[in-house]
């Protein structure tokens, strides 16, 4: 296999441990709202989703969640929820830094503006090596897996698709990078990554 320009990973799941409990009890500890309420008005209505795909900004999304839970949210409620609710992964932080000597590196995920515009504030253990090389679904206003999106990012950081490596935990966003043209893995283990990383040559000593 040859070796890729850009590496780039998916979020949630792969970069970092999620825990979607942690962030709806720290935003209904920061609010006053029930957990139950928080649950309803920003995932069971469809309002993150709704994020997601690029139909409210960053403080359209706080005005509206404040609007559905009747009482007051701010930016740095839903970014302190988002960051509590996030562990980074660190056998494959240390390896997307080892890939990161032979390859550029970025994030794809499926998430709204708030991400990409607070990244160094949610998840600052990886800001060294993705700051500005952050993108969400709602910059494109488009959601893995459609091939659409991955073409558009790697556009954005002048990058062909077939030059890129992208790995993401959930093998459907996997099969749209690869009709997109992207060389693609499905993440299941550090064990893996780090095979696949080295199948393509990337774990080799820097040139």
């Amino acid at each position: 296999m040859r070796r890729p320009t850009l590496v780039l990973f998916d979020l949630d799941g792969v970069l970092v441990h999620y825990d979607h409990a942690v962030r709806v009890r720290e935003l209904a500890r920061r609010t006053g709202a029930g957990e139950d309420e928080v649950e309803q008005a920003l995932f069971g209505s469809g309002l993150e989703a709704a994020a997601d795909a690029g139909e409210f900004d960053t403080a359209g999304l706080v005005a509206e969640l404040s609007r559905r839970l009747g009482v007051p949210v701010t930016a740095q409620d839903c970014i302190a929820a988002r960051a509590a609710s996030m562990q980074a992964n660190p056998d494959v932080v240390e390896l997307a830094a080892l890939a990161g000597r032979n390859a550029d590196l970025a994030i794809l995920t499926n998430n709204g503006l708030l991400l990409s515009e607070h990244f160094e504030s949610i998840c600052p253990a990886l800001a060294p090596l993705f700051a500005g090389r952050v993108f969400c679904s709602a910059q494109f206003r488009l959601r893995k897996p459609e091939p659409e999106v991955f073409r558009q990012c790697v556009a954005r950081l002048g990058v062909a698709p077939g030059d890129t490596l992208f790995f993401d935990d959930k093998p459907d966003n996997a099969k749209g990078a690869r009709r997109a043209g992207l060389m693609a893995h499905t993440y299941r283990s550090p064990a893996g990554l780090r095979a696949h990383l080295a199948d393509h040559h990337l774990l080799e000593p820097q040139a």
